[in-house]
């Protein structure tokens, strides 16, 4: 599920396959470049893609996407904060 792209250096983000509708862009700690990822999407991803229940999804994505480490690179996965009335 994720791609480590043949990176090299430690400024090159890793990339989850699959994911690229639900990438909301590239955050940065020290000298290491993250992939950043909406959760919620890439739950619907999979519901759609894979036809998951939400169950499914949401358990696809604990065990084989966000428990996934590939080093320091490891993309994050983000719920947004809902917005306040």
């Amino acid at each position: 599920m994720i791609n480590a792209n043949d990176n090299d250096g430690d400024e090159d983000p890793v990339f989850a396959i699959g994911f690229e509708a639900a990438l909301i862009g590239i955050g940065r700690k020290f000298n290491i470049n993250l992939a950043v990822y909406d959760y919620n999407k890439c739950v619907e991803i999979l519901m759609e893609r894979d036809e998951m229940s939400v169950e499914e999804a949401v358990e696809f994505m604990e065990y084989n996407v966000v428990g996934a480490y590939v080093g320091p690179q490891t993309p994050v996965f983000v719920e947004p904060k809902e917005e306040e009335d």
